[in-house]
């Protein structure tokens, strides 16, 4: 089954994940309107993909500016009408050491937390709505959450705890979106380590040099993750070491399966009282 969606909105295009994917759409015809803060790396990309299979367009957005994002949401969609997927992939990883918690910077922390999370909140209460308005006809909103939402690595328990939250909210809304019959399908991305700069020495100086080759590489990523997002099955989609080694394929599915009897016993609660 190819990809489904025709023209997809990709936040945090300018680099790694969001890029390689955004670039795979393009080769695929699917028309992509790549966003990021750095408008060399935008401007780059556009260069590199005029000529592609699909069309081309970017927009520069901080997204933690997030007294902007509903005007952001307002203009994109008056340009772009026909937008049917929404692709939140932006993000950052800062080191956390609480062995020493006088180096433990809460500026990083903070800064974690609002672009890996509560950014997250604002761009699908500002996009949603554009989604939706487009019933019957099926449309999607994508999350790149990451492996480490299912369990902790010791260096970044911060970022490790963002993504936890994220999915937390997306299990949580994917059901009432369902239970609503929505036509939006939810759909979350569980990458592991990748080789991208969210290790670089910019980022991770403390891995002195060596971020660079933690993970898959990116091309490997690119190709599993298009593979699963181009899948029938495609709600939830782990690469590599985060079906097996990271719990999503055994405990994950059990954690999952205890939710939905919970949800099932409260709303059963709920029909008993009305």
């Amino acid at each position: 089954m190819p990809f489904e969606y025709k023209k997809v909105l990709m936040v945090g295009a300018t680099s790694g994940i969001g890029w390689a994917l955004a670039s795979r759409m393009i080769e695929n015809g699917i028309d992509v309107v790549a966003v990021g803060r750095r408008k060399e790396n935008l401007d780059k990309f556009a260069h590199e993909h005029r000529g592609g299979e699909g069309k081309v367009d970017t927009a520069v957005f901080d997204i933690t500016k997030l007294d902007q994002i509903p005007g952001f949401a307002k203009d994109i969609f008056s340009r772009h009408s026909d937008i049917d997927c929404v692709f939140l992939n932006s993000g950052l990883q800062r080191a956390m050491d609480w062995t020493q918690p006088e180096k433990v910077k809460l500026e990083d922390a903070d800064l974690e937390v609002l672009t890996n999370y509560t950014s997250y909140i604002h761009l699908t209460k500002a996009f949603l709505p554009y989604l939706m308005k487009q019933a019957p006809k099926t449309t999607g909103l994508v999350f790149t959450t990451s492996g480490l939402a299912l369990i902790p690595i010791l260096d970044c328990p911060n970022y490790c705890a963002t993504k936890a939250a994220l999915h937390h909210q997306i299990l949580a809304m994917r059901q009432q979106l369902k239970d609503a019959n929505s036509n939006v399908n939810v759909i979350e991305l569980f990458p592991p380590a990748v080789q991208t700069e969210l290790h670089d020495d910019k980022h991770r100086p403390e891995l002195n040099g060596a971020g660079k080759h933690i993970g898959m590489p990116l091309k490997d990523f690119t190709d599993e993750a298009w593979e699963g997002l181009s899948s029938d099955d495609n709600e939830q989609i782990p690469v590599q070491m985060a079906k097996t080694f990271m719990g999503f394929n055994s405990w994950e599915q059990e954690r999952q399966q205890t939710a939905q009897k919970m949800w099932a016993h409260i709303k059963a609660a709920k029909d008993g009282r009305k």
